[in-house]
């Protein structure tokens, strides 16, 4: 299928996305916007360019952090959410959960509490007016260490949104191994809360194990590395514990692969893995979830068919219920039957 016929049939099709950090929805223009009232003039190209100037998994999260540091006021979310808004109905993705990562705004002094009002303002205005439905992970953050990351979750306690399902963890890998954070984990599965974790991003299938045995994550956000480990391979299939996988983000940062042909979702896909496709940070890594299903099935030989199960595989690592997820994966198959007839 040529390039054109394949997004013109993927965009008549509903997905999910569950793993994307939601200030890397902030598009371009509204980036400069928020820089002109940071710092009371307009960007220069040499300083928007080093927004987007990274070589590994630690430059790109200090670029993701002069991002944050962008933001005066709770207020700039809004702008945030209309850039979410629109990537979302870009890529028909009718439902998301996402990641928001608070600690670097409460050091700059944003209320918590103000900040979720925002959210959910902005998601019940894009609920009621695009029919999307966005659900929230609060990263806890293994950048600051496990004392702030408990205060974060101290807060998703003292003020419960319905918009809000449970904690990730994101951050540096290498800097704040998983089993560092057991303790907030223990805390949050204790009281009812879902729980998933980046592992296995830049660090090796051990971290995938300890997210694993020590913070019992639902989810592995990208699991790459977990290819190394057969063992690993041979649990992630006979669980069906699923994996977020961002194929270019995984290229950009290069630690476990460097180009888009040679990335282990194909592997892991034909072990019967539980993978799904997802795009991390949409701006910061310039794709969309489209252009990732198209650089599956362009350079990594997926069939049709096969990016349909993907899509499938979106909705059934979801934190939905039974019902739900039947439902949307309903519209899914009619959706493709009417694409594929068309």
């Amino acid at each position: 299928m040529e390039k054109e016929l394949f997004y013109s049939f993927m965009k008549k099709i509903p997905k999910a996305e569950i793993h994307l950090h939601i200030e890397a929805v902030a598009k371009l223009h509204s980036i400069e916007k928020l820089y002109e009232k940071r710092f009371g003039k307009k960007i220069t190209d040499a300083e928007r360019d080093s927004f987007f100037s990274y070589t590994d998994l630690n430059g790109f999260i200090q670029a993701f952090l002069k991002v944050q540091d962008l933001f005066l006021s709770v207020d700039d979310f809004n702008l945030v959410f209309e850039d979410f808004a629109e990537y979302l109905s870009e890529d028909n993705i009718v439902y998301c959960e996402a990641f928001f990562a608070p600690s670097a705004f409460i050091k700059k002094g944003f209320n918590y509490k103000d900040m979720i009002d925002v959210f959910t303002k902005n998601i019940v205005k894009i609920k009621r007016e695009k029919n999307i439905t966005i659900k929230l992970l609060l990263d806890v953050s293994r950048t600051f260490g496990c004392e702030n990351a408990m205060r974060n979750y101290s807060l998703l306690k003292q003020f419960p949104c319905e918009h809000i399902l449970g904690i990730g963890l994101g951050g540096a890998e290498q800097k704040g191994p998983a089993r560092e954070f057991e303790p907030v984990f223990t805390q949050a599965h204790k009281d009812g809360f879902h729980a998933v974790a980046h592992a296995g991003e830049d660090v090796g299938p051990e971290s995938v194990w300890d997210s694993i045995n020590l913070l019992h994550a639902e989810r592995i956000g990208h699991g790459i590395t977990s290819v190394e480990d057969p063992k690993l391979v041979d649990y992630l299939k006979d669980t069906q514990l699923p994996l977020e996988i961002c194929p270019t983000s995984n290229v950009f940062t290069k630690k476990v692969v460097k180009k888009i042909e040679d990335h282990p979702i194909r592997q892991l896909y034909d072990k019967n893995v539980l993978v799904t496709v997802n795009t991390d940070d949409p701006v910061f890594f310039k794709v969309g979830l489209i252009d990732e299903y198209w650089n599956l099935y362009s350079k990594l030989n997926f069939t049709m068919g096969e990016i349909e199960q993907l899509i499938i595989n979106g909705f059934n690592s979801t934190f939905l219920s039974d019902a739900e997820k039947k439902s949307y994966i309903k519209n899914v198959k009619a959706a493709w039957k009417k694409a594929s007839a068309e």
